[in-house]
């Protein structure tokens, strides 16, 4: 690697407060990481038009019919697919909506493939089997900035007219010359000298909870604060929907779980029937007539 290089990726740059981390104690040692993820949603702060800009593109391809695709390896990846997972029981998508792709494929998600990050090849028969279109949005994660992998990933993605976009904590790096958004959430060095699991993690995590939150909730499937299309996958969560319709609804608990009951477990359903003392029917033809907006069938 040439120093420039090295320059560049500031992942690989040693953190002068930490060179005697194998001599600290152990509360010095977690004091001094707390202090140096301080630093990291002050970077994510300085990104915050660009991961508005991000969002807004996720929402203009979903709505256009595609798919956010997340790409990454390692880390990164783990990290997209565990937002790419959380999407179907939290906004109650389809789980082809969001997806990720990781280096490796599935054995990567708990162990290290050797070798996976570096494969071209891989990167573009994987997005080749996704039937990748111009209405897609892909989102290449790579804290260094150039691994190869999400680097053939994005550069297939423009090849085919989809949009893209690169988040990474080194900003002059091959990755910013490949998207058509550019997240960079600059760091500084790591405790441990090149663990990206650590601060660039957590940047990276912070950032993808923003992306498909926020842009989740722009295209509806929140109401209010609320997680309006949830999805029952155990007791805890069958309990947590019959207290968010009694919160949306203002009606006792009994009285959200009946109307959840008569409405099929379907919340939507539900609250207008709550809200506006009608039957399943009469709330599935005002939910249609609202073309499935929910504030609009609730005339709100």
């Amino acid at each position: 690697m040439t120093s420039r290089r090295k320059e560049h990726r500031r992942t690989e740059h040693r953190n002068t407060a930490s060179k005697n981390l194998d001599r600290m104690t152990a509360i010095e040692i977690v004091q001094l990481m707390n202090r140096e993820d301080r630093k990291v949603a002050a970077a994510v702060t300085r990104e915050l038009p660009a991961i508005a800009r991000a969002v807004d593109a996720i929402v203009k391809a979903i709505r256009d019919g595609g798919r956010l695709i997340y790409v990454g390896a390692g880390s990164s990846g783990r990290m997209a697919v565990l937002d790419a997972a959380e999407c179907p029981p939290t906004f109650g998508t389809s789980p082809e909506l969001v997806q990720a792709l990781i280096a490796g494929g599935r054995p990567a998600v708990t162990g290290a493939v050797e070798g996976a990050e570096d494969s071209v090849a891989n990167a573009q028969t994987d997005l080749r089997a996704k039937k990748l279109t111009p209405r897609d949005i892909v989102v290449g994660i790579t804290a260094s900035g150039t691994t190869p992998y999400v680097l053939a990933a994005l550069q297939y993605a423009r090849a085919h007219g989809a949009t893209t976009v690169a988040m990474t904590v080194n900003p002059r790096t091959p990755v910013a010359r490949l998207a058509n958004i550019l997240i960079a959430t600059q760091v500084g060095p790591e405790v441990l000298t090149g663990s990206t699991r650590l601060k660039a993690g957590t940047a990276h995590k912070m950032v993808l909870n923003m992306l498909s939150t926020a842009a989740m909730a722009r295209l509806g499937h929140v109401y209010e604060n609320l997680m309006i299309d949830v999805k029952a996958s155990n007791q805890k969560v069958s309990d947590r929907i019959v207290r968010i319709l009694a919160e949306a609804s203002g009606k006792s608990l009994s009285a959200s779980e009946h109307a959840l009951r008569q409405a099929g477990h379907n919340m939507r359903i539900a609250l207008i029937m709550l809200k506006h003392g009608v039957d399943a029917q009469g709330a599935k033809k005002r939910l249609a007539a609202a073309k499935g907006d929910l504030h609009d069938a609730l005339d709100e």
